[in-house]
């Protein structure tokens, strides 16, 4: 009997970034406009199939900070990959999630991870400049863009880290 694989993957954002929107989404297919604040994690499971095997994805889904210093970083002890989150028309979140990968990659060593920019539904209100998202890529970063609202990106985050995290494991 093949064994499972299971997967913790972190969701790391600044407050109000579409991080639970972000798994409610993927997880049951639902959008709400109502604004539910974190309070300290909540986890959730999504089983998929990627090339052929079933890998459950537990996500935790962490409380926004302000202060990225106040993050737990406890939480992400045993992570398999991260998930980080900006908000597209809040550039401050995008420098905020930047500077916490070093913090995190410093306490529990490097893992997979991916950009995830979203609100891409109010790209019109955009205050991330296509530049700096070029930048990052030359870094070696995956960026996608996302809309929890629409759902545009939302599988490909998801499977695309998955995958990453894959690419590690034996086998």
């Amino acid at each position: 009997m093949e064994s499972m694989i299971q997967k913790k993957i972190c969701m790391i954002g600044a407050y109000a970034v579409g991080k639970t929107s972000l798994v409610t989404r993927f997880v049951e297919s639902i959008f709400s406009t109502k604004y539910l604040t974190t309070v300290g994690v909540k986890i959730n499971k999504k089983k998929i199939v990627l090339d052929g095997k079933d890998i459950t994805l537990i996500l935790w889904d962490l409380h926004g900070e302000d202060e990225f210093q106040k993050l737990r970083l406890s939480y992400l002890r045993g992570s398999s990959g991260y998930i980080l989150v900006a908000d597209g028309t809040r550039r401050d979140t995008l420098d905020k999630v930047i500077s916490l990968l070093p913090s995190a990659e410093e306490a529990y060593g490097k893992v997979p991870h991916v950009l995830a920019i979203n609100k891409s539904d109010l790209s019109k209100e955009w205050d991330v400049p296509d530049s700096t998202i070029a930048d990052l890529k030359e870094q070696g970063w995956t960026v996608i863009h996302t809309s929890a609202k629409t759902g545009l990106g939302v599988e490909d985050l998801f499977t695309t880290l998955a995958r990453k995290t894959m690419e590690l494991q034996p086998g």
